[in-house]
């Protein structure tokens, strides 16, 4: 396959030791029905294992990191390289349906549209944690409800409206932000913030990227289509669940600390209750009702199994608990960490 000298769209896949996924990642873009017009662009961000070998076997463009620079960087570089006025990226762990930048390409044909997204589903659901994973996407676009509770106790009614709701949005529609999974812009909006922040390595480059650019291009639409559909093959361990939530709260303390103008940081209200509950009844009868206070906050369980008619999902608010304290972990810690930093720095000023 000749690769476009004036392509319709680039693809960027940023990878880092993703020997395991990006063959079949590939082998889907190149099942696109527009390939033809498409540039695909592989940025190997350090890996140590078979990634780039494996790419260099499809007709794509590599580059490679001397060492791990992080996701901005790799999709700073990706975007870089790119030929096409419409940039997508989606991930090494992805598998896009075929039609998944036809769909792309034909949203950004809409007026006053800076940006295309769409869903991102689980490719598997062979045990529970990836069941979760697929009725409760953690790829989701942000809405723009979130736009219209600006303040704490907005945030904390919309979260529980959430919580109780079984029917996430559907069709076509303009989203705040989009996951990083499956999102493209047009290079003059990627060039109108200078791309994405180099400073974070792992989660919340896109809603970042997605912020700044609301603000760079008041006027401009972020656009979420249904049928530009991507496939995450999510490795589907506890583990793992905590490693990547972990990581978007250290995405966003970052986004947090540098955004001024954001009041309060991204930090989910229920395992902080819990905590509370756990210290200040530890020695009190009442204890016996955090499991109740729980599942009252976070009912995805209880709803998901009376809506499949499986008792094992009742394991799901479980998992959102864990996800939940996952990510609020990581923001302390972002947070923590950049203090240290900003003292270090100081002292080092005054030496």
């Amino acid at each position: 396959m000749t690769v476009p000298v004036s392509p319709s769209v680039t693809a960027v896949v940023c990878s880092r030791n993703g020997a395991r996924t990006i063959g079949a990642c590939l082998a889907a873009l190149d099942r696109q029905t527009v390939r033809a017009r498409t540039q695909v662009v592989v940025v190997d961000d350090g890996s140590t294992d078979a990634t780039a070998a494996i790419a260099r076997s499809f007709e794509v463009e590599l580059v490679c990191h001397g060492h791990n620079r992080g996701i901005g960087a790799a999709r700073n570089t990706g975007a870089a390289r790119a030929r096409a006025p419409v940039v997508a990226f989606t991930d090494d762990d992805c598998l896009p349906e075929p039609g998944w930048l036809e769909a792309l390409l034909r949203a950004h044909g809409r007026p006053s549209v800076v940006g295309v997204g769409g869903p991102v589903v689980a490719a598997r659901t062979t045990n529970l944690v990836l069941q979760y994973l697929d009725a409760y996407p953690p790829l989701a676009p942000l809405e723009l409800d979130l736009a219209a509770h600006p303040r704490l106790a907005g945030r904390i009614v919309l979260y529980l409206r959430r919580a109780w709701s079984d029917a996430p949005p559907e069709g076509a529609r303009a989203v705040l932000a989009f996951p990083g999974a499956n999102m493209s812009f047009t290079r003059a909006a990627l060039a109108a913030v200078d791309g994405f922040d180099e400073g974070i390595r792992f989660g919340s480059d896109d809603e970042d990227l997605c912020s700044r650019l609301r603000r760079a291009v008041p006027d401009g639409l972020l656009w979420l289509d249904p049928d530009a559909v991507v496939r995450h093959d999510f490795a589907g361990t506890l583990v793992d669940l905590l490693r990547r939530n972990y990581a978007y709260g250290r995405g966003h303390a970052r986004a947090f600390l540098v955004e001024r103008e954001r009041r309060w940081p991204i930090v989910f209200p229920t395992p902080l209750a819990v905590a509370a509950m756990a210290v200040g009844w530890r020695r009190s009868p009442r204890r016996l009702l955090i499991p109740l206070v729980v599942t009252a906050l976070l009912p995805q369980g209880p709803l998901s199994a009376l809506r499949h008619h499986q008792l094992d999902r009742l394991g799901f608010t479980g998992l959102r608990l864990c996800e939940e304290a996952a990510h609020d972990v990581g923001m302390l810690t972002g947070v923590l960490a950049h203090r240290r930093r900003r003292s270090a720095a100081h002292r080092s000023k005054r030496q």
